[in-house]
């Protein structure tokens, strides 16, 4: 059998790319944001094959499933053969919509909108965010 490395949470992270940084990942776990098998862990703890990580950053909480650990920091494009993506579309749908900045596209030329559309966007901005 060939020799398994044992691979911490923080440096698998960052070497697939989900943090810029590895200290930005240990700081994540120590806040509590980094949850594997819905359970919170420490930057230390080990990462196995097959364990769905759950990761939250506000808004959206990303969950991916290890299929390979490894050490290293890869590609862009070669991150998928070391993660899966699980995440729901619905999570997705809440990044989408906070890229965008909230923004309601008007006509041009209709001006600024009235009392009353004023509150029906607020209501379906409240009702996306619950």
């Amino acid at each position: 059998m060939a020799d398994k490395k044992e691979i911490r949470i923080d440096k698998f992270l960052w070497s697939v790319r989900i943090y810029k940084t590895r200290s930005i990942a240990s700081d994540e776990c120590r806040k509590g944001r980094i949850v594997i098998n819905d359970i919170q862990i420490k930057p230390s703890r080990i990462v196995l094959k097959n364990e769905i990580i759950t990761v939250k950053k506000p808004p959206v909480n990303h969950s991916y499933r290890v299929i390979e650990p490894i050490e290293n920091r890869v590609g862009a494009k070669l991150v998928a053969q070391f993660i899966e993506d699980l995440t729901p579309e619905e999570e997705k749908f809440k990044l989408q919509l906070g890229q965008t900045g909230g923004m309601v596209y008007r006509d041009k030329g209709t001006g600024r909108p009235t009392k009353k559309e004023r509150r029906q966007i607020d209501r379906i901005k409240d009702n996306i965010q619950e």
